[in-house]
């Protein structure tokens, strides 16, 4: 009896670059077909070129997940060309970190609109779809910092906290079928400490990132996840550099 596991449809956020690109590869060298989604396209289509290049199965959409209605229709355009959607990997994220004391609002609400808002966009694009199939499968891509809170992280924290309430709520109301997996990085090499404005937060994030997982570790993490069989539920992973505490 062949017990591989199903090729599925996955559809990535934030996946021009750091994990999201290193998890569409990853998932595409696995045999399933990715969706990536992202709002810089150029970087998309080169990411699309390399996992056909490799023999993988990609395609790339335009998304802003912070846009509720552009996410449903990403989702539901998905569903209609692939006939279902198996899993999203909710990644869109940023980190502009910086003490409360700065009081930098702006950008506090840019975390408040990716990291939570853009989050709940993607389950309420997807739930449907999977409660009408009883099947499917949520990977949040949230962050150490759901567990601890270090200075100048308060505002990111908080909203990699909410993600993973809201995850952990949606694995609590799911019937058995909905999989639902929440994925916890420590410091990892990306493009979101370049967001990073606050002169403090930046200089900390220099010693903070000396020692950086791979993007790649990550997406091993998600692959785990995702190709468990449809009666394993992997509900959390922390993963860090083993020199970070």
């Amino acid at each position: 009896m062949d017990t591989r596991t199903p090729h599925k449809t996955v559809l990535v956020t934030g996946a021009s670059s750091g994990i999201g690109a290193a998890t569409a590869e990853r998932l595409a060298a696995a045999g399933h077909h990715v969706v990536a989604g992202a709002r810089r396209r150029d970087r998309l289509d080169a990411l699309v070129e390399r996992i056909t290049a490799d023999g993988g199965s990609a395609q790339a959409v335009d998304l802003d997940v912070t846009d509720a209605r552009a996410h449903q229709e990403v989702v539901d355009a998905v569903v209609a060309e692939h006939g279902r959607l198996d899993v999203l990997v909710a990644n869109a994220g940023v980190m502009p970190l910086s003490r409360l004391d700065a009081g930098l609002l702006d950008e506090w609400r840019q975390m408040v609109d990716v990291n939570v808002l853009g989050l709940l966009h993607g389950i309420a694009a997807v739930l449907p779809h999977f409660t009408r199939r009883g099947a499917g499968h949520l990977v949040t891509i949230a962050s150490v910092g759901a567990h601890e809170v270090v200075p100048t992280s308060a505002v990111y924290s908080g909203t990699k906290f909410a993600a993973w309430a809201i995850t952990e709520g949606l694995r609590v109301e799911s019937p058995a079928g909905i999989r639902v997996t929440t994925i916890c990085p420590g410091v990892t090499t990306s493009e979101l400490a370049d967001s990073i404005s606050d002169p403090v937060a930046r200089e900390a994030m220099v010693a903070y990132r000396a020692h950086a997982l791979p993007a790649a570790s990550v997406a091993a993490a998600v692959g785990y996840a995702v190709d468990q069989p449809d009666d394993v539920d992997v509900n959390e992973i922390v993963v860090r550099p083993a020199a970070q505490r």
